[in-house]
């Protein structure tokens, strides 16, 4: 990300959500939010994804990885959940829109320039901010977690749920581990739905090239991916850091569940979700 200046991957993804609810009739994700955050018209988005390289398949992933987290979420909260924490927030609408709001307190937490351009946003799409919304500001590299939640009023023992969407692979390893063993100790129990992906080595030769370009596409707006994950020692690392339930569900699953029937075929490549719960 350039210094001082939005994520253009969060403003990339948010105009794909937004035309998923044209183009796809909202078939995974409804999102009524999407295109009015953006405030240009639906026109921009829906050029947006015409145009994107990897056609459907990354507008369709990304509505996927949200439905998951919500569907995740819904169920939490009725097993008492009381916290939500959306890390790198980008322009995600869920606080604003969720009929959960009322039975959480949510914390939404980006860098500092992403949270500032989000918050003018809202503001000019007239979208009432919660009351039990709070703006936590972090720099993941160079801040802690820990501390700046603390800090805006989390509380340690009560039972939290994080939405962790679009961010791990623009964070080294160390910052993605840290931030979960940070919630793996929490004493209220935790559960965390996040996005990653896999090594060029992992996937069929078929899909490697996209692989590589949307590599390129990301580096060439400012916000190289640095961290590329496998499933297998991913899982491991987590059960050694005191998660108990682990689901990962890769490309296969995720296009039979959410994706077009003619596209339920496995893919060749395509990003992955984890959930995991120290519950």
């Amino acid at each position: 990300m350039q210094p001082g200046q939005p994520s253009l991957t969060a403003l990339g993804a948010a105009r794909l959500r937004a035309a998923h609810q044209v183009l796809d009739g909202a078939s995974i994700l409804a999102d009524p939010l999407a295109a009015r955050i953006l405030g240009t018209g639906i026109e921009v988005s829906l050029d947006h994804a015409a145009a994107h390289p990897s056609g459907p398949l990354l507008r369709w992933f990304i509505a996927a990885r949200s439905r998951i987290a919500e569907d995740a979420l819904n169920v939490a909260v009725n097993d008492g959940a009381t916290q939500l924490v959306v890390l790198g927030a980008g322009l995600d609408t869920l606080a604003y829109r969720t009929p959960l709001a009322r039975r959480l307190r949510i914390f939404e937490v980006d860098h500092p320039a992403t949270q500032a351009r989000k918050r003018e946003m809202l503001a000019a799409a007239s979208i009432a901010v919660p009351e039990t919304l709070t703006f936590v500001a972090v720099d993941f590299e160079r801040q802690t977690l820990a501390q700046q939640l603390q800090s805006a009023g989390f509380a340690a023992t009560e039972r939290s749920f994080f939405s962790w969407l679009g961010v791990t692979p623009y964070l080294t390893e160390q910052a993605i581990f840290a931030t979960l063993a940070f919630m793996a100790q929490l004493p209220g129990g935790a559960e965390v739905v996040f996005d990653y992906v896999s090594p060029a080595a992992s996937i069929a030769p078929a899909g490697r090239a996209a692989h590589q370009a949307l590599a390129d596409r990301v580096a060439a707006q400012g916000e190289r991916i640095q961290s590329y994950l496998d499933t297998g020692p991913l899982c491991e690392k987590l059960s050694a850091t005191g998660f108990r339930h682990i689901d990962d569900i890769g490309p296969a699953e995720i296009a039979k569940r959410f994706f077009p029937e003619a596209e339920q075929t496995a893919p060749s490549r395509g990003g992955y979700v984890m959930h995991a719960s120290t519950i």
